[in-house]
């Protein structure tokens, strides 16, 4: 009884935890995955093609809501029509699930935009209340004109419905109405049944780790709970556009039944107004008027996801300003990731300047700034702002505005790190750690870094290792400011040594780039008299010539099926190609398979989609099997199972691994 007592409160924790928006002590930092129209830019493939640099710095990442809206690049997927048909204007379903298994696979979780308030009509024969019906695990889930509130639209819903005969909810909507679509009455137990289902799909079945609810103030905010209840994300925030004050209140009323903690985090707007006024007035005292922030508030930091620009105010075009920062991006975002919160770096900010951001994130890393991290204000002007989070295991004083470098630090107390326009990063040197100013990456050149060490140890210096082992106290040592030359790939180890102890070892990975082949690999599984590749790059420069491409007639036989396949260089590490694959008139040709950057093997399915067929991604099947005779691009990468080396020749006979997996011959 005792034992079953014990896993009983254990399991009530669990649901406790699951249940709250967004976990306390949370180190994590999220990227806005995308932007206005980013369709081809931040399709499904190509953030699964950045994932590798992506995951290191980021633990969340925001993609725009995946479900069909009956219509190619249809306001970013803020209409939807379709739950459980996961095709958009971003990708496949496939392509869909692939990418967000490629971040989990790295430590990232993929948040789901969810659009919930409202929905679009499938408007067959002019109708404004017809949804489709959806059926699955065998059960079919439709919404009716029942379930639209009978307010929507500022009552023109109604007044079109009456005059058809048709009848709406007998609610009125429980917030802020909005006209783009028809706005899903909440109280129906038929709209709560199929929406429970929708966010049970996305977590359970497509993979998504968490929730970006969209335009919650068109419905009450116990709704939030209820979904979250039954749903538990692990995360959860709402685009609640309104002041700390009203955020607070609607933080408070997601609170469910499984618990008193709020189910839901929100998007911290005061924080980014603050900001924005800031730079734009070039007085950076706004940074500490009222009205305070979400994340300025002990108890609602940890609720509090912090941002300077999303898709809703930067500046699309000229006739389309919105509310964009228009400068100063470097010092925006060094204000963001030195502060309590969960920051979430805007795509385009990330994309810009990516450099200087992952060495923000990797200073908020090392001094172990949590969203419930204390700050302090250590100067407001007109011309510089100062403030000093205490993160686990340091302290970092950020300093920005015009003119930083004005702002008189005291030597002894800190240890400058970081500087660029606008902004200074300098850590506490009780931290006693090194400091490298290369982040962790894959880089086209060696590499020069310079290690400066942040310690009031007397007779203090720094000992590093390059081959992945933590240094001691024989390991080759550094005086602080010292550049050290990286000229392969390694992985540095670095600590301060002080009395023949090593401390506040910091570590980087460092990959030196070479350009290297990938082989692309085609196989139908439908008649294909001929197989031709129409190729381009990541430039949009042709590497097969005008369409259709080149014909290919180089095959292999793989795992009993005939694999046509062309070699293609890779040249940097942002590098990646695109393929189309049709016959030689070109009359009969697949989808676009695009962010391509090792080998791949790509199957043709009998399924179209717009008259084009689909791709499956057969490589993780073929890579993780046993295949049959063909010639690795790479031979310097072969070994036996005997671990020697097979140099610049092919076995005749035999099994060998080469890249990770085995090969018969």
């Amino acid at each position: 009884m005792r034992h079953l007592t014990l896993l009983l409160l254990v399991l009530a924790l669990q649901l406790t935890v699951r249940a709250q928006g967004w976990p306390a002590d949370y180190e994590g930092v999220m990227l806005q995955g995308f932007y206005w129209d980013s369709y081809s830019e931040t399709s499904w493939a190509k953030l699964q093609a950045q994932a590798d640099e992506i995951a290191p710095y980021f633990q969340l990442v925001w993609v725009p809501q995946s479900g069909w809206c009956n219509s190619d690049y249809n306001m970013m997927g803020y209409t939807p029509v379709h739950y459980f048909n996961q095709k958009s204007s971003f990708g496949s379903e496939a392509q869909l699930r692939s990418m967000i298994a490629a971040f989990r696979e790295r430590g990232t979780g993929v948040i789901a935009d969810v659009v919930i308030n409202h929905r679009n009509n499938l408007g067959q024969n002019g109708s404004w209340v017809d949804f489709p019906a959806e059926t699955y695990n065998g059960k079919t889930y439709q919404m009716f004109p029942t379930d639209i509130c009978r307010n929507d639209d500022g009552g023109a819903t109604l007044g079109w419905a009456s005059s058809n005969g048709i009848s709406l909810s007998g609610n009125d909507d429980t917030g802020e109405d909005w006209s783009g679509c028809r706005d899903l009455d909440h109280k129906s137990p038929n709209v709560q049944e199929c929406i429970k289902a929708y966010l049970k799909f996305l977590l359970e079945d497509i993979g998504y780790t968490g929730f970006r609810y969209d335009m919650v103030k068109g419905f009450y905010a116990y709704f939030i709970a209820d979904y979250n209840t039954y749903a538990k994300p692990a995360f959860s925030v709402g685009e609640f556009w309104d002041s700390t004050s009203k955020i607070k209140e609607w933080v408070n009323n997601s609170k469910g039944y499984v618990s008193d903690k709020p189910t839901s985090a929100a998007f911290d707007f005061q924080f980014r107004y603050r900001v924005r006024d800031a730079i734009n007035s070039r007085d950076w005292r706004w940074l500490g008027y009222d009205e305070k922030p979400l994340s300025a508030d002990n108890y609602y930091k940890q609720y509090a996801v912090t941002f300077v620009e999303n898709h809703d105010m930067e500046r699309r075009s000229n006739g389309n300003e919105q509310d964009p920062i228009r400068t100063d991006t470097l010092a925006a975002n060094a204000y963001l990731l030195a502060m309590p919160g969960t920051p979430c770096i805007f795509y385009t900010h990330w994309r810009d300047c990516k450099y200087p951001l992952k060495q923000m994130i990797l200073a908020r890393r090392l001094a172990g700034i949590t969203n419930t991290s204390a700050s302090q204000q250590k100067a407001s002007t007109q011309n510089y702002y100062a403030t000093a989070t205490t993160g686990k295991d340091a302290t970092l004083l950020c300093v920005v505005g015009n003119t930083p470098k004005n702002y008189s630090v005291s030597s002894a107390q800190y240890t400058e790190i970081l500087s660029g326009k606008g902004f200074r990063y300098l850590l506490n040197r009780s931290a006693n750690t090194v400091w490298m100013d290369v982040p962790d990456g894959t880089y086209e050149a060696p590499l020069e870094v310079k290690l400066t060490a942040v310690s009031n140890l007397s007779g203090a210096s720094i000992v590093y290792t390059l081959d992945g082992s933590e240094p001691t106290a024989d390991s080759p040592k550094l005086s602080s400011g010292a550049v050290l030359s990286i000229e392969s790939s390694c992985t540095l180890m670095a600590g301060i040594l002080s009395k023949g102890k090593v401390q506040g070892i910091q570590k980087r990975e460092y990959d030196i780039f070479q350009p290297y082949d990938i082989t692309l690999y085609v196989h139908s599984d439908i008649s294909w008299p001929s197989m031709t590749f129409y190729v381009w790059d990541c430039t949009d420069k042709q590497l097969s010539g005008n369409w259709p491409g080149k014909r290919i007639t180089t095959s292999q036989n793989i795992l009993d099926k005939r694999w046509y396949y062309q070699t293609y260089r890779i040249t940097s590490p942002d590098y990646y190609i695109n393929l189309v694959v049709s016959n030689t008139s070109g009359n009969r040709q697949t989808v676009d398979v695009t962010g391509l950057c090792t080998d791949s093997y790509l199957c043709i399915t009998g399924t179209q989609d717009g008259g084009k067929y689909i791709v499956e991604d057969m490589s993780e099947d073929i890579k993780t099997g046993i295949k049959a005779p063909y010639l690795p691009p790479r031979w310097e990468a072969a070994y036996d199972l005997s671990g020697r080396r097979i140099a610049d020749r092919k076995p005749k006979k035999g099994i060998i691994i080469e890249n990770g997996r085995k090969i018969a011959y």
